[in-house]
């Protein structure tokens, strides 16, 4: 009598997301050990992630050898105007189809794209360090001087906030442990008697000795410190007068842990992520775990990321990561650019341990992220401007790749002699993938091609045999049946298929093998 397949199902494969971080061995079939150009969608399945529809026209002609856009800015008017700024080449432009340069102050030179932007009283404000802040008011053509306080000029620093009625600057070269207050509803006052401008300074406050504020955010009606170590919140904020912060009240300090990356602070509505030295972490977790080893919700990639971190970095790009959170995909997005790489964290149901499910991008290589008011993704590519949409790279296809650890049956004992896959994918018209699959932790893949019908269906096609349904909305649901050789005690499988227009989604993979001899 034959011996009846054992049978492994993979329902909804890299459900946990990935992980780099620990041992392989009793892994978990529902995390991956590569997910990459994908995400975890609302139903919990491994998927391809969209592509950009590129929307400039003109950005190698205004770009020219710059890097491309490496900062974008929103600005609603008071009457509703739309106007979309964008930074690269060391120039400022508007518009998103065609970018057009806008004018500087007579004599004013540009010697970086490290800008910080906030939109205040109908106005947005541009400050970068060793440059004199601009201004932009609605209904104006050209960029103008923050003008001078009497003799006074205006703070020249990194980071920006516009919050509690104020805008406020810090990390200003050799004051990063102030922090200015402009005057109350002016971000035009900085200086003067008799003006509510502010000046805090942390010298004594930093919990475990000096350090340099690296982030501001306004969160929950605490003014939040980011400084490299530590982090600081103020309360009473709202309505300061003087030029000292003398009724600022000191509500919490965090030590040990820091932000290392202004623009990787990014609010989630309850929360604020960000940057450490340690990996992505909360805000809301870290006040209310303080007593507690801190949980990073990066844990599961931590070695990878921090790698990659620690790259930009040496390579003097630190201050060109980049974040973005976006409640329409559920996601925080950190993209570092000079190591290629995007992680993507999904904010929708976080594991048992407090991290995070996450997925990694390639190709698609953003410098800068926005998320506007109508909850439409903004990138910033060396080509200009581009949106997160579709699913196709611009004119080109991109390939989006899934692997998991090593599995075992619950048998770490028995030779497994894998005989057929079933491969259950959601979408995938007419595309075509590869399956792979090796053994007892091998490198050395062996591959089968099969493909998808355009259409729903029943009937063979190319070496996969097919089981086809209607879904919901009109998309396709397939199984095609792969069969397979080898035997191992273990066995690792992977999707590869390339995108090229249509969404892919893997629901569920089946491995059926016969249990050979006691090893």
């Amino acid at each position: 009598m034959a011996q009846p397949l054992q049978n492994l199902s993979i329902a909804a494969p890299a459900f946990y997301g990935l992980n780099t971080q620990d041992s392989p061995v009793g892994m978990s079939p529902n995390f991956a050990s590569v997910a990459d150009n994908c995400v975890i969608d609302k139903n919990g399945r491994i998927g391809a992630r969209n592509g950009y529809k590129k929307l400039t026209t003109n950005g190698p002609s205004v770009l020219g050898s710059s890097v491309g856009i490496e900062h974008i800015q929103e600005f609603i008017a008071y009457d509703g105007t739309v106007t979309v700024f964008s930074m690269g080449n060391n120039k400022i432009f508007t518009g998103t189809t065609t970018l057009t340069q806008i004018a500087f102050p007579s004599g004013y030179s540009c010697t970086g794209n490290n800008w910080k932007t906030a939109s205040f009283t109908n106005k947005v404000y541009f400050f970068q360090a060793g440059h004199a802040p601009l201004k932009f008011t609605a209904g104006g053509t050209a960029l103008e001087l923050v003008p001078n306080s009497g003799s006074t000029a205006p703070p020249q620093g990194d980071e920006l906030l516009a919050g509690f009625g104020r805008l406020w600057i810090t990390s200003v070269e050799d004051e990063d442990y102030k922090i200015y207050g402009s005057a109350l509803l002016n971000g035009d006052i900085w200086h003067g008697s008799g003006n509510s401008w502010i000046t805090i300074d942390l010298t004594t406050v930093w919990p475990q000795g000096y350090d340099s504020v690296v982030a501001l955010a306004e969160h929950n009606g605490f003014l939040v410190v980011f400084g490299k170590r530590s982090i600081i919140l103020y309360s009473g904020v709202v309505g300061l007068e003087g030029g000292v912060a003398a009724s600022i009240t000191l509500a919490d300090t965090i030590e040990g842990v820091g932000c290392i990356a202004r623009d990787s602070v990014a609010s989630t509505g309850d929360d604020l992520l960000f940057l450490s030295n340690r990996g992505v972490m909360s805000l809301g977790r870290l006040i209310q775990e303080k007593s507690i080893p801190l949980r990073d919700i990066s844990k599961n990639v931590r070695t990878d990321l921090m790698q990659s971190v620690d790259a930009e970095f040496a390579s003097g790009n630190g201050h060109t990561i980049r974040s973005c959170y976006s409640a329409k995909h559920a996601f925080y997005l950190l993209t570092l650019p000079h190591s290629k790489s995007v992680y993507c964290f999904d904010v929708r149901a976080p594991l048992e341990d407090g991290s995070f499910r996450v997925t990694t991008w390639s190709t698609i290589e953003p410098l800068a992220l926005s998320v506007f008011a109508d909850d439409v993704l903004y990138m910033g590519k060396e080509s200009g401007l581009v949106t997160y949409e579709g699913n196709i790279d611009d004119t080109d296809s991109y390939d989006m790749r899934y692997f998991s650890h090593p599995l075992d049956w619950g048998n770490t004992t028995n030779l497994k002699f894998l005989k057929k896959f079933n491969v259950t994918v959601i979408g995938g018209a007419g595309a075509s993938a590869v399956l792979n699959w090796a053994y007892d932790y091998s490198n050395s893949f062996s591959k089968a091609s099969f493909s998808f019908e355009d259409v729903a269906n029943e009937g063979v096609y190319g070496v996969g045999e097919f089981n086809i349904s209607e879904y919901s909305g009109g998309v396709t649901v397939q199984t095609p049946r792969v069969n397979t050789t080898g035997s191992g005690t273990e066995v690792t499988v992977g999707v590869e298929t390339t995108i090229n227009g249509n969404p892919f989604s893997i629901q569920k993979i089946d491995i059926h093998a016969l249990l050979g001899r006691f090893i």
